[in-house]
């Protein structure tokens, strides 16, 4: 029987750790390596979904074949990590918070369009993997992004209604997921602005960190 208790569903890019400009800076130089010629500001917009979802939007079907995506992407992400290795932490005020929920018996899951290979390396360089009851990543979905398949299969895996779920995002589209899950959103804009949200009417709130008093009362 589905609990009718929340959960709280957390993107991890530029929601749990604030590192959006890194990957923008990843993926700006690999793609214009690749020829593709673009501004960081026409980059920033493609970034949302998998990694071979990307690449596709950008230079179309059957350009690379999958083997050289999965290279391409593997190593954009080697690259990242080293550049942004000597900043990792959390977000200001979220590891309180991921302590005061876990106390209050409030479920929480991982749903990001990011691999297996950044997951692990946030989560366990970070030593928050126990708090997470589910981790939903780019290998367990169809579709990224502003499919809801994320964070339906998140609701699933806590055995909570997706109504009964609220989803820390970052992004639009992430918001716009949750929107079509059924699902409430906390924004945090660490790389959007408020005013790039405004076609969503599920949000509940804007946080530029887990300091926010807000936020408190979703820990009620």
């Amino acid at each position: 029987m589905i609990q009718q208790q929340k959960a709280f569903l957390f993107d991890m890019n530029g929601t749990m750790i604030n590192d959006m400009e890194f990957h923008l800076e990843g993926w700006f130089n690999m793609l214009n390596r690749l020829g593709a010629n673009l501004s960081r500001e026409v980059v920033r917009s493609h970034m949302y979904g998998k990694n071979e979802e990307l690449l596709v939007r950008i230079f179309g079907e059957n350009h690379f074949t999958p083997q050289q995506m999965s290279e391409i992407a593997h190593e954009k992400e080697v690259l990242y990590q080293e550049a942004f290795r000597p900043h990792l932490e959390l977000i200001a005020g979220l590891p309180a918070f991921l302590e005061k929920a876990a106390a209050t018996h409030i479920p929480m899951a991982i749903g990001s369009a990011a691999n297996a290979f950044n997951i692990d390396y946030v989560l366990d360089n970070l030593h928050i993997r126990h708090y997470m009851s589910a981790i939903i990543g780019a290998e367990q979905v169809a579709t990224s992004k502003p499919n809801p398949e994320v964070f339906l299969q998140c609701a699933a895996a806590l055995d909570i209604a997706p109504a009964n779920c609220i989803v820390f995002e970052d992004a639009p589209k992430g918001v716009e997921a949750a929107l079509n899950a059924g699902m409430k959103a906390v924004v945090l804009t660490t790389m959007h602005t408020r005013g790039e949200f405004a076609a969503y009417d599920n949000i509940i709130a804007f946080v530029t960190d887990y300091t926010d008093p807000v936020l408190q009362q979703l820990l009620a």
